[in-house]
């Protein structure tokens, strides 16, 4: 299968660990992946800032990018973005557009539930030692419906024994929010805080997500906490086989 990479941008500039795991894990069960360098953001920021205009603008681009190739599918190591993707044809009035939009959205999937629901696969030959937790990204979660696709991957990762969070629980925002953990930081700190006591209580050692936005919330309080549990993602650990 014919796989076009949809890497966004926190992976491009900040995580890049995250998309090169998701090719290693892809390229293991199969698939030819191609990556078109043409892209940029998938207009995210903007659409949950009220810049409407410029969030058409990054999606058409993005749309004609995807368009011009004729991969089988469309795989990103973020559910926030893919969730992004599907919400773009509410963005378009034009008839065409909302069209194109559709058939992209179509054929873009998140790596974990590409993996499980496209491919049927929930062992991809991955090695981790050490105690694993899960946090549900709430795109990934209550956008795309992607709760079970991650937990049997991590199951299927031999040496790793995966332990649900404690109250207040995985499915718990970490208080990122994109742009809301910079315009209201003490709430985003104060519910972050929960996250992390919970992750402080399982005794792991490292927490996983399928998005690098709230690895970053969240591995950057573990440090300032001097934690040594390690925030990983979905893609790292499952391209790992040490």
């Amino acid at each position: 299968m014919r796989v076009s990479l949809f890497v966004t941008c926190l992976a491009d500039q900040l995580w890049p660990a995250a998309a090169r795991g998701a090719v290693q894990v892809l390229r293991r069960m199969g698939c030819a992946v191609e990556f078109d360098e043409r892209q940029t953001c998938c207009g995210q920021p903007a659409f949950n800032t009220g810049y409407r205009p410029e969030a058409c603008a990054l999606a058409r681009r993005l749309i004609e990018i995807f368009e011009s190739s004729d991969a089988d599918a469309i795989v990103s190591p973020s559910g926030s973005c893919t969730a992004m993707l599907h919400h773009y044809e509410q963005l378009f009035d034009d008839p065409r557009w909302r069209a194109r939009a559709r058939a992209v959205a179509q054929r873009t999937h998140e790596l974990s539930a590409f993996l499980v629901n496209r491919l049927g696969v929930d062992d991809v030959g991955a090695s981790f030692r050490g105690r694993l937790t899960w946090h549900d990204a709430c795109h990934g979660l209550r956008d795309l419906k992607i709760k079970d696709e991650p937990r049997r991957l991590l199951r299927r990762v031999r040496g790793a024994e995966l332990v649900e969070l404690p109250p207040p629980g995985a499915e718990t925002c970490c208080g990122f929010g994109g742009t809301f953990s910079v315009k209201y930081p003490e709430i985003s700190v104060a519910i972050l805080d929960e996250k992390v006591d919970a992750i402080d209580r399982a005794g792991v050692d490292a927490v996983v997500s399928g998005d690098a936005s709230c690895l970053m919330q969240i591995g950057g309080r573990l440090s300032r906490r001097g934690s040594a549990v390690r925030a990983l993602h979905l893609a790292e650990v499952l391209a790992s086989t040490a």
